[in-house]
């Protein structure tokens, strides 16, 4: 049915209510103990404190390992001794700059925030929803929930009021419509078919912590070293997704008998404007131009970002990836702004820059603290006497190979409710996770391809997920009553679902030892 202008008015099928069983007392429980944790930016702080209180202890009690890697013995560096305490003050701006992901996600931020902040993006994911069949509308708001990962935060804001409204004119349930979305932006949130500032942030720190182990290694190592993973996770999970949404979400909700919810504004703001459409198609030619520009720098044999002999894997290209992340989406976005008036002068680009940058602020302060853990955390050679003393831990319980990787992931998924920061939860367990993988022969790509699967499927668990908050306020404009247990209810299928399929994936690509990106194995064998 055709929706009308009248407010909300939920109907004879409303959305289940919150259950008081056992599912809503343990998310009661996970609501309390998540409420407890301090701020990631603090509690980096308080790790760091620690690693210096640890340092200093087990230096007292001349803990030392023998190095993986030269048969060494490698001793605890006492961060309060005089020399710590003097080298701890002296580094402290050094730290924070040299964290691993800071440059590179404010750098990619540049490109991706000029192509939302003129409204590229948002249109983009407006125009390819409402341009599928309607057979395909479930299917192509799981895809597009998957691919807006890209941007951040553009598809949490667009896709989820978006799915609702098309879903009413369908005749089907907005609650449904809002999970396909928030299922395909959270829980699928490490896919994609393009490399985005997740892959720089994510493989930064996957980069460092191997370096630990290995820095020859670690130099090989690439920031698309997940692409062929993330490229298969796509097709996957918005299969999983579509399924899920359609025999076992949208049966229990039934179909929607409410009056119409939209008001005439919101209905005319689904329609993509001639200016829009115009501002999309100068905006495609442009990135057409700009990416056949890239590829005479690549294709040809002797093209200037080639590496020796010709080499692509290892080359200025892949080494460059942030700044071709950065011009494929600044160009685009410009001309979109350029075409729409969105943007007028320098000044415009210049605003539009600093408003994306502007809402990095909480990242910046996160880098600071973070940035001093990992580097107490390396320079005490904490990090390197965990990495040994765990992976003989794991040798003495004999757990490797699959049921270590399946170990790890469910770890990574309970850590993952009540820390909802993907950079803040891998800077804290790549320097620790990473060596003691390598040193079981996991290798650092495929600890990451890991991490992201266990870190991506149960974001939509946890009500301390950023957006969470978000997408209940939005479900709450087609019923009041909704709220945590109750949404939670609708989205543990696609959690589960989307975990089990993935971690089947993931198994499944380690037995063939297919590589998991550009010249990224399964296997460590250093």
């Amino acid at each position: 049915m055709s929706a009308t202008a009248t407010e909300t008015t939920p109907g004879p099928n409303p959305e289940p209510k919150p259950r008081g069983g056992v599912l809503q007392r343990f998310l009661d429980g996970i609501e309390f103990l998540g409420n407890k944790l301090p701020h990631p930016a603090t509690l980096f702080a308080l790790l760091a404190a620690l690693v210096v209180l640890l340092s200093a202890l087990l230096s007292g009690l001349g803990v030392e390992a023998e190095s993986p890697v030269d048969g060494e013995p490698v001793q605890v560096f006492n961060l309060l001794s005089a020399e710590g305490i003097e080298w701890m003050f002296t580094s402290a701006v050094e730290n924070f700059i040299t964290f691993a992901p800071l440059g590179v996600v404010l750098a990619t931020m540049i490109g991706i925030g000029m192509a939302e902040q003129t409204g590229l993006i948002g249109v983009a994911l407006r125009s390819f929803i409402l341009s599928i069949p309607k057979f395909l509308v479930t299917f192509g708001i799981v895809f597009a929930g998957i691919m807006s990962s890209v941007a951040s935060d553009a598809g949490y804001v667009v896709l989820p009021p978006l799915a609702a409204i098309l879903f009413i004119a369908l005749g089907r349930h907005p609650l449904a419509g809002i999970a396909a979305a928030f299922a395909g932006v959270s829980a699928g949130f490490s896919a994609n078919l393009l490399l985005s500032a997740t892959d720089v942030m994510l493989g930064e720190l996957t980069i460092e912590a191997a370096a630990t182990i290995d820095p020859a290694y670690a130099d090989q190592m690439n920031l698309a070293m997940n692409y062929w993973f993330i490229i298969a996770s796509t097709a996957l999970l918005a299969v999983v997704g579509t399924l899920v949404s359609q025999f076992i979400v949208e049966p229990r909700l039934g179909a929607w008998s409410g009056e119409g919810v939209l008001k005439g504004e919101d209905r005319e703001s689904l329609k993509i404007t001639a200016v829009e459409k115009k501002g999309m198609i100068w905006a495609a030619v442009s990135l057409l131009v700009t990416l056949g520009l890239m590829l005479l720098l690549i294709v040809p044999e002797n093209g200037v970002l080639r590496g020796e002999d010709g080499a692509v894997v290892q080359s200025p290209f892949m080494s460059s990836l942030v700044v071709v992340i950065i011009i494929a989406f600044f160009v685009p976005g410009l001309v979109y702004g350029i075409v729409t008036r969105s943007v007028r002068n320098d000044t415009d680009v210049v605003n539009h820059l600093s408003k994306t940058l502007a809402g990095m602020a909480m990242f910046l302060v996160l880098a600071f603290t973070a940035g001093q853990f990992i580097a107490y955390f390396n320079h005490s050679n904490l990090g390197l006497l965990v990495s040994v003393y765990g992976a003989g831990l794991l040798d003495s319980i004999n757990l490797t190979g699959i049921p270590l990787v399946l170990a790890f992931m469910l770890f990574v998924a309970i850590v993952n409710l009540f820390v909802g920061s993907a950079s803040a939860k891998w800077a804290m367990l790549a320097p620790i996770m990473v060596p003691i993988m390598m040193l079981q022969g996991i290798s650092p790509e495929f600890t990451q391809a890991a991490y992201r699967v266990s870190d991506s499927a149960t974001n939509i668990l946890s009500p301390l997920m950023t957006y969470f908050a978000i997408v209940i306020a939005v479900a709450q404009k087609y019923d009041k009553r909704i709220g945590i247990g109750s949404l939670v209810a609708v989205m543990l299928p696609y959690s589960l679902a989307f975990m089990l399929a993935w971690a089947l994936m993931t198994i499944i690509w380690m037995l063939t030892g297919l590589e998991l990106g550009p010249n990224a194995p399964i296997y460590y064998e250093g």
